[in-house]
C-alpha cells in the first residue's frame, strides 16, 4: 500500500509508525434479374441461401466465442489489477480520511466517520487470530492492510481491513460458500483483532474491547474485508455479537442499542466499495 499522505497531510507521530495524525452505414447490392424456373435463377438462389445460413451461424458463433472471452479477460483484469492495489494504491484512496454513511446507522440515519490511524501492511499473522488465519488458509495471505475510524460523536471506533489472498476466482468462490453455508462470519472465535491507535480515541481498543463485526469473502477480486467495532471509552465487552445479530430488528443488546452492528458494517461496506470502484479503474489501464 502507498502510504504517502496526500499533499498538506501532517506527518506520522512519534512512535505511531503510520498512525496518521488526521486531519457504418448499410449497403445493398440488387442482383440482376433472371427470368422464372432459369436454371441459373435456382442456382444463385441455392448459393445465396448456403451463404446465408453460414453468414448466420457464424455471426452467432463470434459472438459466443467474443462474449465469453470478453467475461473471462473482465475477471482476468481485475485479479490481475487486485493483486498489486495494496503496494500501489495511495492510503487515501484504499482507506478514505472520511467515510459518509447516508442511512448507515440504526432507524437510516445518516453517519459520518473519520479515520484515526492506518497500520503498516503486514504479514495476517499480524492482524488475525490463529483460528482465522488457518480458516483463510486455503486461499493464501499476501498482505494485510488496516484501518481505524471513530465515529463523529468519538464514541465508538471501528477497525477496517483488506486481506490480499494469493488465491483464484474458484477458490475465493469455495471460501465464500463455506462461509456462507457453515456461517463462519458469526462465530466469536473467527473475530478479527482489532488496531488500537496511540495518542487517539482508539488508543484503548483492544481484544477485549471487540463488540461487533463482520467479515465478507469476495469473489470477484482476491480480497476479504472485514471490520469489528467497539466503545471508545475501552470498556470491555463479555459477549460480542456479529453485526448482523446486531442490526436485526428487536434486537436489544448492549451492541445494538449503541448501534455497533451498523457501524461495522457500514465502514465495511464502505471501504469495500472503495476497493471496487479502484480495482475497476487499474483494470481498464492498458498494460
Amino acid at each position: 500500500m502507498d502510504l504517502t499522505p496526500r499533499p498538506g497531510a501532517a506527518p506520522p507521530p512519534p512512535g505511531a509508525p503510520y498512525a496518521y495524525a488526521e486531519t457504418p452505414a448499410e449497403t445493398t447490392t440488387r442482383l440482376r434479374p433472371v427470368r422464372a424456373g432459369s436454371p441459373v435463377r435456382t442456382a444463385l438462389a441455392a448459393v445465396c441461401a448456403v451463404l446465408g445460413l453460414g453468414l448466420i451461424g457464424g455471426a452467432a458463433t463470434g459472438s459466443w466465442l467474443i462474449g465469453d472471452s470478453a467475461a473471462e479477460s473482465g475477471a482476468d483484469d481485475a485479479y490481475a489489477a487486485s493483486r498489486s492495489a495494496w503496494h500501489s494504491v495511495p492510503v487515501d484512496t484504499l482507506f478514505p480520511r472520511t467515510l459518509k454513511g447516508d442511512g448507515a446507522g440504526p432507524g437510516a440515519t445518516d453517519r459520518v466517520w473519520t479515520r484515526v490511524g492506518v497500520a503498516r501492511d503486514a504479514g495476517c499473522a499480524t492482524g488475525l487470530d490463529p483460528l482465522l488465519l488457518r480458516t483463510l488458509g486455503p486461499v493464501g495471505c499476501e498482505r494485510l492492510l488496516r484501518a481505524t475510524y471513530t465515529d463523529a460523536t468519538r464514541s465508538s471506533v471501528t477497525t477496517v481491513g483488506l486481506v490480499f489472498t494469493e488465491a483464484d476466482a474458484a477458490s475465493m468462490s469455495t471460501l465464500g460458500t463455506r462461509f456462507d453455508t457453515q456461517k463462519l462470519g458469526d462465530r466469536a472465535d473467527l473475530m478479527p483483532r482489532t488496531y488500537p491507535v496511540p495518542g487517539t480515541v482508539a488508543e484503548d481498543f483492544g481484544d477485549r474491547q471487540r463488540a461487533s463485526w463482520t467479515v465478507h469473502v469476495l469473489t470477484e477480486v482476491p480480497v476479504v474485508v472485514f471490520a469489528v467495532s467497539g466503545f471508545a471509552d475501552g470498556r470491555a465487552v463479555a459477549e460480542p455479537q456479529p453485526a448482523a445479530g446486531a442490526m436485526a430488528a428487536g434486537a436489544a443488546t448492549v451492541q445494538a442499542q449503541a448501534g455497533l452492528g451498523h457501524e461495522a458494517k457500514g465502514v465495511a461496506d464502505r471501504i469495500e466499495r472503495a476497493l471496487r470502484r479502484t480495482v475497476a479503474v487499474l483494470a481498464e489501464k492498458p498494460r
